[in-house]
């Protein structure tokens, strides 16, 4: 099983995690950020993982280091559960209409952080939550998963709609990217790693 547990303690957040990545897509999750534990659950239904979350946060101050820690512990759980990543497909794709809003997302496991976070989404909050802490949270996955990932909004006007498309093209791309690839013996790349 391809599966990894994180824990992370500051004097901001405690986090305890753990990811399998060939699960059945549920979610038990406790974070005290409704809005974003829909997200992750819907980020594990469609990507098929499995995902267990028990923390806190300084949620007093506002909700940005819960947000990004989440994403930390996220992203080196994701890390750490690829292993050598040999047999994997490496990339991933997915298009997610969802009603006013359709969004890309293209996904390469290449060792390598980078996030391009195009999602134009109108002004205010959704929900309790300031939408910017959306890309914050992916900046962090990405920079800990060492993982090339490009979310777009192709068009949309509902902020919920836009956001729950992303999380749902994250996971079908994701999965996509972990994925094995039949007659691959080790990593897709000629460099003999990747990293």
């Amino acid at each position: 099983m391809r599966e990894a547990g994180v824990e992370r303690s500051t004097l901001e957040t405690e986090i305890a995690l753990h990811l399998n990545l060939e699960g059945e897509g549920k979610a038990d999750l406790e974070t005290g950020l409704p809005f974003l534990e829909h997200m992750l659950t819907l980020w594990c239904r469609h990507g098929f993982f499995d995902l267990r979350i028990r923390a806190q946060g300084d949620l007093e101050v506002d909700a940005h280091h819960l947000v990004e820690d989440l994403g930390l512990c996220l992203g080196r759980a994701f890390y750490r559960a690829l292993g050598d990543k040999s047999g994997i497909r490496r990339y991933g794709f997915s298009a997610v209409p969802m009603d006013d809003a359709l969004v890309f997302v293209a996904a390469d496991l290449s060792g390598r952080p980078y996030l391009h976070y195009e999602m134009n989404l109108p002004p205010g909050p959704v929900g309790p939550m300031d939408p910017e802490l959306f890309e914050e949270f992916w900046r962090a996955f990405v920079n800990e998963g060492c993982l090339n990932l490009h979310l777009k909004a192709s068009h949309g006007r509902n902020k919920h709609h836009l956001i729950e498309a992303s999380y749902k093209a994250a996971g079908r791309a994701l999965n996509e990217a972990c994925a094995a690839l039949e007659g691959l013996g080790g990593p897709l790349t000629t460099k003999g790693k990747l990293e």
